[in-house]
């Protein structure tokens, strides 16, 4: 993060979750740059102590702290020229006024970010897939404010990306484009057919990745893979305008994680993204689009003998990503049911209310009851979100 004069235009950059796995990789990124950046807004939930040591590097113009039960202490604690924002709205605002908002923030809480970031026209850095998926059709139309751009940093979406990218702001999904295919590491469970004693620790102990807990869990009963689908549809499917469908999106099980997308071409032609798993670099290209970093991550050594390996999924074992692929089909508001079950469910494992091999039957159970709602205007995806929450809530006994 190279510090200028006042005559060159620095870029200024928000980091929504700053204390999560995102927003403190997305920090060493600005940190090692050799492009200029300011920092400008820090936010975190509870993380406190966290939060205030990357003030003291970083001297941002305003920070959100969640959850903080002592607003006018901890704001006595901060730099001189840091701001503590308190307003309710503070997320969608702060996002508005920097040039490039990083949403790191776990789960349908970064709507507010994904939204104030694309409606005020400046550049989102996408790694809160629930916002998108959740309110799919209010997202797409943020995307049509003039000089909004939406970079994904999810490391698969962020590989097909670059796979169809020309040297536009979007990536160009072509009529050349026959399918997508979203590879997974197959999680800590892969090719184990009982689960029914999975402990929270083995639940966490991702093979490849180093990541919150909650998308850990995910990537566990590949509920991760599914979500990802949805969002790669979003994206690059008919949603976006392009005329790939839901079933041209397929996913493959790679343990290596080293390709992290492909995308085939009709004339059979497959392009794939190779590279060792490294969130900095998905992060970085978000950051500096159309331009490639000079600093570089997750470069991989050829001369080291490499074997990578492909299969498909589990749908069996893992149901969770058959029940995206549902959810995905019937539309509307659908998904947004599926992302508020799942986080109630995987809340609710990590609390040790269920057990693992219930997170699946939950969301399931929470689906047949989706009453048929639209996600067309922001109100409807608050209101689908609350009522599948109620939900998932009222069918956690059931499953103790």
């Amino acid at each position: 993060m190279v510090v200028s004069d006042s005559k060159t235009r620095v870029t200024s950059v928000g980091v929504f979750g700053s204390t999560g796995s995102i927003g403190t990789q997305t920090l060493d990124v600005l940190t090692a740059s050799s492009i200029e950046y300011s920092v400008d807004v820090l936010t975190a939930g509870s993380n406190s102590e966290l939060l205030l040591e990357q003030v003291e590097v970083c001297k941002p113009k305003y920070v959100v702290l969640q959850k903080c039960s002592d607003p006018k202490g901890f704001s006595q604690s901060l730099s001189e020229g840091t701001e503590l924002v308190t307003s309710e709205n503070a997320l969608s605002e702060l996002s508005g006024i920097v040039d490039i908002s990083v949403n790191g923030i776990v789960g349908f809480a970064g709507l507010d970010v994904t939204l104030g970031s694309l409606n005020a026209g400046k550049r989102l850095a996408l790694a809160n897939k629930e916002s998108l998926i959740a309110a799919g059709p209010v997202v797409q139309k943020a995307r049509k404010t003039e000089g909004a751009e939406l970079i994904p940093v999810d490391s698969e979406h962020a590989a097909i990306h670059q796979c169809l990218r020309t040297d536009s702001v979007s990536a160009n999904v072509s009529k050349g484009v026959s399918k997508i295919l979203l590879t997974a590491s197959g999680g800590p469970f892969r090719g184990r057919t009982n689960l029914e004693n999975v402990t929270l620790e083995e639940a966490l102990n991702h093979p490849t990745w180093s990541m919150g807990p909650k998308i850990t869990v995910d990537s566990s009963t590949l509920m991760n893979k599914g979500l990802e689908v949805i969002e790669a549809f979003e994206l690059y499917g008919l949603p976006s305008g392009s005329s790939l469908e839901l079933e041209d999106i397929e996913v493959v099980v790679h343990p290596q994680s080293i390709v992290h997308s492909m995308v085939t071409y009709s004339d059979g032609s497959t392009i794939a993204h190779l590279s060792n798993p490294d969130m900095r670099l998905p992060i970085v290209y978000a950051l500096e689009f159309p331009k490639r970093s000079i600093e570089g991550f997750g470069a991989i050594d050829w001369s080291v003998p490499q074997q990578l390996s492909f299969e498909p999924p589990d749908l069996d074992t893992f149901r969770c990503l058959g029940i995206a692929y549902e959810a995905a089909k019937v539309g509307k508001s659908a998904p947004a049911w599926v992302n508020a079950a799942n986080e109630v469910a995987v809340d609710a494992f990590l609390n040790g209310q269920i057990d693992w091999i219930q997170i699946p039957s939950i969301i399931e159970s929470t689906l047949l009851k989706f009453d048929g709602g639209n996600a067309d205007v922001l109100g409807e995806v608050i209101e689908a979100d609350s009522k599948a929450r109620l939900v998932a809530k009222s069918l956690l006994d059931s499953f103790k």
